[in-house]
């Protein structure tokens, strides 16, 4: 029984070993995915989700070595936890560093035209565009009046104002509630007209 104890609570390998080789495997990835382009991080294609899931499994034995024990494991995960944290508060505190790591936003559509030549750079077809518009309830790119690649990987659209079937309601729905505001004077007057009479 001491024996179990002892696997499961020694690690196998030095802890200062394990810190390093967290700190490598944390900057390798986040400079690896930086390269990469957004779209690793928020717009998976099933490839995408792939080699995500084997990336975690082949960089697991580059954190832990050879050390199967639920201490060491909970440290590498706790380095990796702490160094994250560091890492994003470092960032916040200086948002110059945070813009070169995270780069910046990436216009695909601006003022209703698709910018195919920005589409290729980042690896994204025509068709997962309008797939992440359809997500977002918008069924035609050609309502569109900008797409960005944001910086965490996410795609967001605006609309252009008003479409046509936009117009209108916002015309009928604004007029109603005018019509609706002169038959409640009307009504008041009446009422008042009643009251006094």
């Amino acid at each position: 029984m001491h024996a179990i104890w002892t696997d499961i609570l020694t690690p196998g390998v030095p802890l200062l070993d394990k810190v390093i080789r967290t700190v490598v495997v944390y900057v390798f990835l986040l400079v690896g995915l930086r390269l990469c382009g957004k779209r690793e991080l928020g717009q998976l294609n099933p490839f995408d989700l792939v080699v995500l899931l084997v990336l975690s499994n082949t960089v697991q034995n580059a954190i832990i070595g050879n050390d199967n024990s639920l201490l060491g494991g909970i440290f590498g995960a706790t380095v990796l936890l702490a160094l994250n944290y560091g890492v994003v508060r470092f960032l916040f505190l200086h948002p110059r560093l945070d813009r070169i790591a995270e780069g910046r936003e990436v216009v695909l559509i601006r003022d209703g035209k698709l910018l195919e030549s920005r589409l290729r750079r980042e690896l994204i077809t025509r068709s997962e565009l309008a797939s992440a518009a359809r997500k977002q309830g918008i069924d035609d790119l050609g309502t569109v009046d900008c797409a960005r690649l944001e910086v965490g990987g996410t795609l967001t659209f605006a609309v252009k104002h008003p479409t046509g079937e936009e117009g209108w309601h916002d015309m009928i729905t604004k007029r109603m509630d005018r019509l609706e505001g002169k038959v409640e004077r009307v009504l008041d007057e009446l009422r008042a007209r009643r009251e006094s009479a």
